[in-house]
């Protein structure tokens, strides 16, 4: 903006510069950029509505009460998979381990109950400490020796696979085998025509557990400084290796009790169970719009990448396609979450 000179006496007259109207106008695609790098959880809730609306019109099976509670059952293992997933992307990592994790602090809760004969919250809470454990190890590997955490979690991975064979001789525990508290998780309760079980109960408080403690608390804004940047956080005082630490082992517990919930899931634990959990992890967390290049990305938003999963699995069920357009299908969704994931960091820059 430019002031005119004018005679004595009378006001300044001003006029507007076309070239600083133009600079200060911003694109379409930049707002667009700004608004989903500001809610990361926008995207993903935006594609799980039109999902929805998309495949009830193909079906109208689709909408049926007990087609969507059979839906949020599926989810609930992936998705409690996903918290700790969350909080290790978050930070830059990764960890292809939880699957194994889950499953071998499962078999810990079944096989301690039932072959031993302690009690159920005895159990539960050794299969927690084996969780823990196992995220300790996997932390003080990438915090204390500096190793990637993909190559770290890849080693890891085969490790508890095979701590959990030869824990379990590769023999699966019955459901009526255990106290009834393991698998009280698979217990069903109905909210109005829908029918949810326990387990997707606890799944959504550990995510509002999670949420509150990264949202709220120095540790969560911690955890997004480091994932952001490491030098910078460093230089700003936070210790970062032990905000690492505390990150795989919270994300340890929460695989744990992710076991519970595939116990009462499958009404059994399994050695062999969970085996593509790994991946999904990742899938429900990348398509939810949590960075994996770290410091983006919200609990929630996890949430909705794993019900996009499951939406999408089950509307191409009910249409007729082959499991092998499902799968095809997730990993486009893939593909294009990670393209956009770019697209907005550029925005960024």
């Amino acid at each position: 903006m430019t002031t005119q000179s004018a005679p004595a006496g009378a006001p300044p007259t001003e006029h507007h510069d076309p070239a600083e109207e133009f600079l200060d106008r911003q694109t379409v695609g930049r707002r667009i950029q700004g608004t989903l790098h500001k809610y990361p959880a926008l995207s993903p809730a935006l594609v799980l509505l039109v999902s929805i609306v998309a495949f009830g019109m193909l079906n109208d099976r689709f909408v049926r009460p007990e087609n969507l509670s059979l839906i949020t059952q599926q989810v609930a293992v992936v998705g409690a998979l996903a918290v700790g997933q969350t909080l290790i992307i978050l930070t830059a990592g990764i960890d292809l381990s939880v699957g194994y994790i889950m499953v071998l602090g499962s078999m810990v809760m079944a096989q301690t109950a039932s072959a031993n004969g302690v009690p159920g919250p005895v159990a539960l809470a050794l299969g927690l400490v084996v969780g823990l454990l196992a995220g300790l190890v996997n932390g003080l590997l990438v915090t204390r020796l500096k190793l990637p955490p993909f190559i770290v979690t890849l080693g890891t991975l085969n490790i508890f696979l095979a701590l959990t064979l030869l824990y379990s001789k590769g023999a699966t525990v019955r459901g009526s085998d255990m106290p009834a508290l393991l698998t009280s998780t698979g217990a069903t309760f109905a909210i109005g025509q829908v029918r949810i079980t326990a387990g997707v109960v606890l799944m959504v408080v550990m995510y509002a557990g999670i949420a509150y403690a990264l949202g709220q608390t120095a540790w969560g804004r911690h955890v997004y400084a480091v994932g952001d940047d490491k030098d910078a956080a460093r230089l700003a005082g936070i210790a970062v290796s032990r905000v690492l630490l505390s990150v795989y082992v919270v994300a340890g517990a929460s695989f744990a009790m992710a076991g519970w919930i595939l116990i009462g899931r499958i009404n059994a634990a399994s050695p062999n169970a969970g085996a593509d959990a790994n991946l999904d992890s990742i899938t429900a967390v990348v398509i939810g719009g949590t960075s994996l290049f770290g410091g983006r990305g919200t609990v929630w938003g996890s949430l909705l990448g794993a019900l996009i999963v499951g939406v999408f699995r089950n509307g191409l069920a009910l249409a007729g396609l082959d499991v092998l357009y499902q799968t095809l299908a997730v990993g486009v969704l893939v593909i294009v979450a990670v393209s956009l994931d770019q697209w907005i960091r550029k925005g960024r820059a």
